[in-house]
């Protein structure tokens, strides 16, 4: 039996990474938890004013990385609080615009972290400084979810787990 506050043991942990325009950070940061979560967590991505479509740079670089881009949308936080969105557990923001926005109430009791990180999208310097930006931002990301990824997140209470979040949001780049 699990005692109050702990995590569900059988189903993967729903997380939800969120950006002001969800073409860049967040949509990287859901496909490194979807690759390197291997079922442990299902992840998605969202932004409070969505830009529409993926940045050029996420795409470029996720085509370098080997990455199927094909069903990655920009999308408002909006569908994951209506009826029959999925449950979300761990809500993550990854730029200081959505961190500072009051996010809409999703059904349940999400654990909310953030791991702000320089926006590499419009970098001066053309599509080559964009793609070195691009680059920094994976990097620095991936070590994040790597990081989360190590703990043993299924047995850590709501309140262990938020104080993991926020240490791995201080990690190296952090904005």
């Amino acid at each position: 039996m699990l005692r109050p506050g702990r995590c569900r043991l059988s189903a993967p942990r729903n997380v939800l990474v969120l950006c002001t325009g969800n073409s860049a950070r967040s949509i990287l940061g859901e496909v490194l938890l979807n690759t390197l979560g291997r079922g442990r967590v299902k992840a998605f991505s969202a932004g409070s004013k969505p830009a529409g479509a993926v940045n050029p740079g996420a795409l470029r670089l996720l085509r370098r990385e080997g990455i199927d881009a094909s069903g990655l949308r920009s999308k408002s936080w909006s569908e994951f609080a209506a009826p029959g969105a999925p449950p979300i557990d761990i809500v993550i923001t990854v730029c200081g615009s959505a961190a500072g926005e009051s996010c809409p109430a999703f059904p349940g009791k999400a654990i909310r972290a953030h791991w702000g990180l320089a926006d590499p999208a419009g970098v001066p310097g053309g599509a080559a400084a964009e793609d070195v930006a691009f680059a920094r931002t994976w990097t620095l990301l991936r070590g994040r979810v790597e990081a989360f990824l190590a703990l043993p997140f299924e047995t850590l209470s709501d309140a262990e787990l938020e104080r993991e979040l926020s240490a791995i949001g201080q990690m190296e780049g952090a904005a």
